[in-house]
């Protein structure tokens, strides 16, 4: 299954409908009243999971199960996993599908973070939940809630970073500001990215700061650790009018955020969340590589490098229903991922380059002709791998170079 998206300002009737077929993995464009009454019936599954490699080269990955984040080790990449750990002894609501799920990331000391989405009883509300190991995942302190503001409103869509120094940056979406706008009768686009630190490995957070206004407000946050100690945050930003494209932004750990950049100029003009959000990564030159999703004046999913004021080697990922790219390197080499519904199944593809983005070997890795959670690449010490969830097959972790699966 796949996620596309509507491209034009639509009425509430049909926004609705999108939304739902949205959620639910629909095409849109063939999407009624009677698929979405259909699909609702069944029941919904939840495969939103994430993985890192440890300090020892080991997968691990954080989903959900039932009330509780788990945490899972795998040894020999991706063959088979150890039993669940549970990360919240408490059950609560947990956020694990589209581009809502658990993260986890590993400090410098091979402790283990974890943070997720906590939806409240209003609708799209939540909460940002942080937990961490410092036992190598043989215990989790109490989870805690990063931010300070505690209305009961959107705080979603978590992104977890570790910055070379050891301190955790997580950032998410926030309405307070749209919220206040209202009430003082001022127009206000979309929502608002914050982000808070920690420097004492997650036993506290400092914030909340504000990175900009105006931003997508159902896409999920990139962000890539910086050799310095800062973070790059990459969102889908809504620059007036309604143009949905990219905006990226420095952060500092003491909770000044640059002025943000504008990182894609596809001029998508829409009035709707695509649930869509980039991916990004930092090669060994310092050049940032981005994969995005648009309906603008080019449709498709693409990659490029991000210079200050353009896209440089700008190219489309596979056909017109690729979906849900993501990147990551290491030293000069790049990894790209995505999945693409061929009309009866999901077709996993990697796409490798060895130096920089100039040439790339693509391979199709994997399929299921059953639901999938979006794929996830991993790095670290020279290794790169994609993981990806699906139904039938479950967590799974390939080689690119070596064109296998483990």
């Amino acid at each position: 299954m796949f996620i596309n998206t509507y491209t034009k300002p639509i009425g509430k009737r049909l926004l609705r409908l999108a939304a739902l077929a949205c959620a639910l993995s629909l095409p849109v464009a063939t999407a009624n009243a009677a698929e979405a009454g259909a699909a609702m019936k069944k029941a919904r599954v939840e495969l939103g999971a994430s993985a890192a490699f440890d300090r020892a080269g080991q997968v691990w990955a954080a989903g959900k199960d039932g009330g509780h984040v788990v945490v899972r080790k795998s040894t020999d990449a991706g063959q088979s996993w150890s039993p669940p750990s549970r990360v919240n002894a408490i059950p609560e609501a947990i956020a694990a599908d589209g581009e809502g799920l658990p993260k986890i990331a590993f400090g410098p000391n091979n402790e283990i973070y974890v943070s997720w989405t906590r939806p409240l009883s209003k609708p799209y509300s939540g909460e940002i939940r942080f937990a961490r190991s410092l036992d190598g995942g043989a215990s989790f302190d109490a989870p805690l809630t990063v931010h300070a503001d505690r209305q009961e409103i959107t705080h979603r869509f978590d992104a977890l970073s570790i910055a070379s120094d050891g301190k955790i940056f997580v950032a998410w979406i926030d309405k307070r500001d749209l919220l206040a706008a209202t009430a003082a009768s001022r127009d206000y686009r979309g929502a608002a990215v914050y982000y808070t630190v920690s420097a004492d490995r997650g036993a506290t957070f400092q914030g909340d700061y504000r990175i900009a206004d105006h931003t997508c407000e159902c896409c999920r946050i990139a962000v890539s650790a910086q050799p310095d100690g800062d973070v790059i945050a990459l969102w889908r930003h809504v620059f007036e009018p309604n143009i949905r494209d990219h905006a990226l932004a420095r952060l500092h750990a003491d909770g000044r955020a640059e002025p943000l950049q504008r990182a894609t100029f596809d001029n998508w003009r829409t009035d709707a969340c695509p649930h869509h959000g980039p991916a990004l990564t930092t090669d060994g030159n310092g050049d940032m590589h981005a994969v995005w999703f648009t309906q603008g004046e080019t449709p498709g999913v693409f990659y490029g490098r991000l210079a200050s004021d353009r896209v440089e080697g700008r190219r489309k990922l596979g056909g017109a229903r690729a979906a849900h790219a993501d990147i990551a390197a290491q030293g000069n080499a790049l990894l790209v991922a995505w999945k693409e519904f061929d009309g009866e199944r999901t077709l996993l593809h990697g796409e490798y380059s060895a130096d920089g983005g100039k040439h790339w070997t693509a391979r199709e890795l994997a399929g299921t002709a059953a639901a999938s959670d979006q794929p996830r690449v991993l790095a670290r010490d020279g290794r790169l791998a994609v993981f990806w969830n699906t139904q039938n097959e479950g967590m799974r972790v390939f080689d690119m170079a070596a064109g296998t699966t483990r």
